[in-house]
C-alpha cells in the first residue's frame, strides 16, 4: 500500500448515535461531511487535502498512530 502522507485514524463507537464531522481546509472552515455509528461499530477514516480536521461527539474509543484515546478520560 502506498503512505501518501496521509494519517488514518480508527474510530470505535462505545455507544449507539456517535456522529463524526469532517471539517474542511481553508479559509472557509465548514462541516463536509457526516457520519452517524452505532455501539461496537468502527469507522476508518483520513486526513486529506479537503479533510483538516474531524469532530466526534459521543463516547468512543479513538486509535491513532499516537495511541489510544478513550473520550470522557
Amino acid at each position: 500500500m502506498e503512505n501518501n502522507g496521509n494519517d488514518y485514524i480508527v474510530i470505535k463507537a462505545l455507544e449507539n448515535g456517535v456522529n463524526i464531522s469532517g471539517i474542511t481546509r481553508g479559509k472557509d472552515t465548514k462541516l463536509h461531511h457526516t457520519e452517524k455509528i452505532d455501539k461496537n461499530e468502527i469507522l476508518i477514516a483520513q486526513f486529506t487535502e479537503q479533510t483538516s480536521a474531524m469532530k466526534i461527539r459521543g463516547n468512543v474509543e479513538l486509535y491513532t498512530k499516537h495511541g489510544v484515546i478513550k473520550s470522557g478520560e
